[in-house]
């Protein structure tokens, strides 16, 4: 059994593990309460305590401790601007922490002025950024911001005093809308289709994602309304362009364009820097009910220059006087006198109007329809007929073309585009018709018609050029006419 009694050496080393236990607890008893002493004097004793010799109460500390956190946390109010850290990027939202006692939310809706983007793409963790307080505290206790709004307050300082300058501001066209374009220039910025080129647009798909420069035309801040013009932007730069395009450009000169717009009263070509109309008088020599029947957008013309208005910037254009004069044609190849097919289009109480070529219409008045009187066209012809008419009067300068049925049923010259659907040796020398029969090539359709109409009269004309001896042979049948008996009559 062994003796308890602890022996000197273990004795020794006893007390000083209690001497090092000892110190220990005095060395962490200093050091608590230099640290207390430290927090006092930094935050100063807790209200209705004087002696810093009094014990620090826990309640106390804990006042003085939301006494600091109050002073360090931000006050909002609706409408303010505050700047935050970005925490969190969801699908719909983005958290801010601005320093208040819970982080700002930003809806998806409200963090850019473009629509339906992903918020990844507008802000990125750690980003400081600058937002709106729209709701201080919405149904569920959260602090509503808005990204957009901010933008909006910012820029819209910027624009109104770009406004008051220059009017010039530049952006990214982000949408394609009815009617136009949208540029972001820090707010929604409404370009109309009509004032993005010199010359309206058609398609407006190109210009998504091109920065364009334009010029502010309307501002609205009430109803939150900007209206753009790029045409007025392009206007004021190319000026010097313009002049001198106008200033080389002479009436008279034929240039080639592209049909730019079709509109009722014409159609506008661009020439290449500037825009000229065609009037719908000037499209064709014909009748045009409508430009659109003439030009399409897109389509390459040759056009002559008719009138340049350098103070109002005005280009008059023509189509038809790059084209033959349809009546100049007829005249060349026409003289009174003239017999002519034509097409009847159209009475009126003092006549018919004929058709005798593309574009070329003639009157035959009331009187020159016929031999006898005649009260009503419609007596003598119809619309849509077709007949011979005789030219009887061409006036190229009133583009007048007098006409006659009466004079062409007597015969005539006929026109040379005709006679050759007439047979080769149907006309004389002068052109007369003679008919497609020549000698020796047997009886026209005509003789034939006739031969044949004698012949079911039982009574056959005497060739031609036997007329004498067919009266010396008629005297023996008369004779024996006389001397033949009569035949009595058939009995009833």
């Amino acid at each position: 059994m062994s003796d308890p009694t602890p022996t000197p050496s273990e004795t020794s080393a006893t007390s000083e593990v209690s001497e090092a236990s000892a110190d220990a607890t005095a060395s962490a008893a200093t050091a608590t309460q230099e640290a207390s002493d430290e927090f006092v004097s930094a935050v100063g004793p807790p209200s209705g305590i004087r002696d810093a010799d009094d014990p620090i109460v826990l309640d106390d500390v804990g006042d003085a401790l939301d006494e600091m956190y109050g002073s360090s946390m931000v006050e909002v109010e609706d409408g303010m601007m505050v700047t935050g850290s970005v925490v969190r990027i969801d699908r719909d939202e983005v958290l801010l922490d601005i320093g208040y006692k819970s982080e700002g939310v930003i809806p998806v809706n409200e963090l850019s002025i473009r629509n339906d983007i992903d918020p990844s793409e507008v802000v990125s963790p750690g980003e400081q950024i600058e937002a709106l307080v729209v709701q201080k505290e919405d149904k569920d206790g959260r602090l509503i911001l808005s990204k957009k709004r901010a933008q909006y307050e910012r820029a819209w300082g910027t624009i109104e005093e770009i406004k008051e300058g220059s009017g010039v501001v530049t952006g990214p066209v982000i949408e394609v809308v009815k009617g136009g374009l949208i540029i972001d220039i820090g707010l929604r910025g409404f370009l109309p289709a009509s004032l993005v080129e010199l010359r309206r647009v058609r398609d407006l798909a190109p210009y998504l994602g091109r920065d364009l420069e334009a010029k502010i035309i309307e501002l609205d801040r009430n109803r939150n309304n900007v209206v753009l013009s790029r045409r007025a932007y392009l206007e004021e730069t190319q000026k010097e362009q313009r002049d001198e395009f106008l200033a080389n450009l002479a009436p008279g000169e034929r240039r080639k364009g592209v049909v730019s717009s079709v509109v009722n009263f014409g159609a506008f070509v661009d020439l290449g820097g500037m825009d000229g109309l065609i009037h719908v008088s000037e499209l064709s020599w014909k009748h045009v009910d409508h430009p659109s029947s003439v030009v399409t957008v897109g389509d390459e013309v040759d056009v002559e220059v008719l009138e340049v208005d350098t103070d109002r910037e005005r280009i008059s254009l023509s189509l038809k006087a790059t084209q033959q004069d349809p009546w100049q044609e007829f005249a060349s190849a026409h003289q009174v006198g003239e017999l002519v097919y034509g097409r009847v289009t159209k009475l009126v109480p003092f006549g018919s109007f004929v058709q005798v070529g593309e574009g070329i219409e003639g009157l035959v008045h009331i009187s020159e329809m016929s031999q006898h009187h005649v009260d009503l066209p419609e007596q003598v012809v119809t619309p849509g007929e077709e007949l011979w008419v005789k030219i009887i009067d061409l006036d190229l300068q009133r583009r007048r073309i007098s006409l006659s049925i009466k004079q062409a049923a007597e015969g005539g010259i006929v026109a040379a585009e005709y006679q050759e659907h007439f047979g080769e040796h149907a006309y004389d020398d002068e052109g007369n018709y003679i008919g497609s029969g020549i000698e020796g090539e047997g009886p026209s359709e005509a003789e034939e018609a006739w031969t044949a109409y004698y012949a079911e009269q039982g009574d056959a004309p005497a060739p031609e050029g036997d007329e004498p001896a067919a009266a010396e042979g008629d005297e023996a049948p008369a004779a024996e006419a006389e001397e033949a008996p009569a035949e009595p009559a058939p009995e009833a």
